[in-house]
Order: structure tokens, then sequence, then C-alpha cells
């Protein structure tokens, strides 16, 4: 840092006295036989205002201009064809018909029952 200070001084003196310009000198202007004013004299008398002229006259307006035509109406434009029916698509396959399953066997045939018994029905404990 205290380098950079010394070396900042150094440059900054060295290029003020590099820079010595010449003093210009402006000659004076000569000046010779001036004519010297002479003291005031009286002031002179007021002249009169002239006349105000005249207001010109206003012109005539102007002709409103013609409407112009209306345009023609343009032509209508054609309708698009209609397109076609897409095609059918194909109908798949039938499934197989399952099996048939095979016949239970026939119950065996109970007995008659017999009078003046009484039953009891018990449910089960599942």
């Amino acid at each position: 840092m205290k380098y950079s200070i010394i070396f900042s001084a150094v440059v900054v003196a060295l290029s003020l006295s590099a820079c010595d310009r010449p003093t210009v000198v402006t000659p004076a202007a000569v000046v010779t036989n001036v004519p010297v004013p002479g003291p005031t004299g009286a002031t002179g008398a007021t002249g009169s205002t002239g006349s105000t002229g005249s207001t010109g006259s206003t012109g005539s307006t102007g002709s409103t201009g013609s409407t112009g035509s209306t345009g023609s109406t343009g032509s209508t434009g054609y309708t698009g064809s209609t397109g076609s029916t897409g095609a059918t698509g194909a109908t798949g396959s039938t499934g197989y018909t399952g099996s048939t399953g095979a016949t239970g066997d026939t119950g065996a045939k109970g007995e008659r029952g017999k009078t003046g018994d009484t039953i009891v029905v018990v449910p089960s404990s599942k």
C-alpha cells in the first residue's frame, strides 16, 4: 500500500511538470481619431398616430364534396364436398361353448314317517 501511494505521487509530479504551456500575449488595439459625442439635444415633438386600416372581407365557404359510390359485393365461395363414410370393421369370431356338466346321482328315498312320535331338531354348534 505504501509503495502505491509513493508511485502515484511521483507519476502526478512528472505529468504536471511536463505540461509547460507558453503564455499567449495579445497586443492592445490602437485607437486613432475616434469622434467624441457632444451634449444631448432637446427632445423633439411627438408625431401623430396613423389611422387604423379597414378589415378585409371574409371569403366564401367552399362547396361540399360529393359522396363516393358503394363498391360491389363479392361472390359467394364454393361449398366443399361431403366426406365418404368409413368402412365397417370386421366382426369378431364366436367363442367356444363350454361342455355340459355331469348329472348328479339321485338320492335314496326316505322311510315313511310314523305317527305319534315327537321330533326335536337341535341346531349344529358350528
